[in-house]
């Protein structure tokens, strides 16, 4: 069943098609009984779904348990990782979800200021927002979200800096903030001090997409969307060496060989499946013999690798693993803020040896080298761009580590 990306919802900017396709109603239910929010989100088993997986509901319970007058909710529509484009699409072609789920949010925890942060890149993104913003403002829902906060709203987009580490919680609140987006160190943890000093609630623009169908529907309709005690679906953007990439909407749980083989079309002609990057390039890789493992947050941290973003980027026979690890690397490398010695120098440094490596230059301790890295690494810098680095190199140089003792110097 197709829920965010359902035919209906996909009218751009036009808020009188989203209202009456049914969109508004869970708007509604959130009105008249504030309240509920909280426990249907707890019901429904939403979590967080721009990477980390956080439990919603205990994110949202967090800001709205903070005192003071003042408190800030991010969309966060960043996304800037290779591999990952579904944020994009939401917040072009439906944006009204991600709104009203924003609004939604708002109401729970009494935020007053609403944040639609998009990378500037989008353009098609940022105009239809700034489009469908205006149009909410000049409707009565957004005035009785008003009302209910007992607060005037502000609903409004800002533009991201672009860069990767942008995308960060930290990172953002300091873009909206005014500043470059340096990451800051947690704890206080946003919840507690984001924009301004105010708690601040950041959200992934599909977890946000997710929420006035939930609302609208209940938790155990959302429940039954999943498989295999997952909730809800999920968007994978597929890429790489298949016959059909692209943007798939699936039950959370789905296998990856359903993926792959059947949404995905299978592999590219002549090409059998050799791995694949889940969650996008900053997490472990998975091979053939993990084709049937349900991608969902449990199942996959069962194997040592994680849901991420849902981008799964396929790589086929006949493609260097070395040359895409070397690839990943290099844009962490050049996209670190350099505010973390470890992360600025160690990246550097391990997309320069991954270079030598690659093109045929690689010396008798490189691979040593890349392993002393891989350790050390992990945990070194404010944000996970480091740890992302280390994770994509640690996994490759396990499981493909015979590409590696190949580029080595003979004799």
């Amino acid at each position: 069943m197709k829920v965010l990306t359902d035919p209906a919802a996909c009218v751009g900017a036009d808020l009188g098609a989203w209202l009456a396709g049914g969109g508004g109603q869970g708007l509604a239910r959130a009105l008249a009984d504030p309240g509920a929010i909280l426990p249907v989100l707890e019901q429904s088993g939403l979590r967080g779904l721009g990477g980390a997986g956080f439990p919603t509901h205990r994110k949202w319970a967090g800001v709205a348990a903070q005192p003071g007058p003042e408190r800030w909710i991010i969309c966060n529509g960043n996304e800037d990782e290779p591999g990952t484009f579904k944020d994009r699409f939401l917040l072009a072609a439906t944006p009204h979800q991600v709104i009203e789920g924003a609004l939604i949010a708002a109401l729970a925890v009494k935020a007053t200021q609403v944040v639609l942060y998009i990378n500037p890149r989008e353009r098609e993104a940022v105009l239809t927002c700034r489009a469908a913003v205006a149009a909410w403002m000049a409707h009565p829902l957004a005035a009785s979200v008003s009302a209910a906060i007992g607060q005037a709203l502000t609903l409004q987009v800002r533009e991201s800096s672009g860069h990767y580490i942008g995308g960060e919680e930290t990172g953002a609140i300091s873009s909206v903030e005014g500043g470059f987006p340096f990451p800051r160190l947690k704890p206080p943890f946003p919840f507690q001090q984001g924009v301004h000093g105010a708690p601040t609630l950041v959200n992934n623009v599909e977890t946000l997409a997710h929420v006035p169908h939930i609302l609208r529907h209940g938790a155990a309709w959302y429940q039954a969307l999943g498989l295999g005690g997952a909730a809800g679906t999920k968007l994978y953007s597929l890429s790489g060496d298949v016959l059909r990439p692209g943007l798939h909407e699936l039950p959370m749980g789905t296998s990856l060989r359903e993926l792959v083989f059947t949404q995905g079309g299978g592999m590219l002609a002549g090409r059998g499946f050799k791995a694949v990057f889940t969650g996008g390039p900053s997490n472990t890789l998975l091979t053939a013999g993990d084709l049937d493992v349900a991608l969902d947050f449990e199942s996959l941290r069962a194997r040592g690798s994680r849901l991420g973003t849902g981008a799964m980027i396929v790589v086929g026979e006949g493609t260097s693993i070395l040359r895409k690890t070397a690839e990943y690397v290099a844009f962490f490398a050049n996209n670190s803020c350099g505010q973390c010695p470890p992360c600025k120098i160690g990246t550097h440094q391990v997309s320069r040896i991954l270079e030598r490596l690659d093109t045929g230059a690689g010396r008798a301790g490189d691979l040593a080298a890349l392993e002393n890295l891989a350790r050390l690494l992990p945990g070194s810098g404010r944000c996970g761009l480091v740890d992302g680095a280390a994770t994509v190199l640690a996994s490759s140089l396990a499981t493909f580590r015979a590409e590696y003792e190949a580029a080595l110097p003979r004799g």
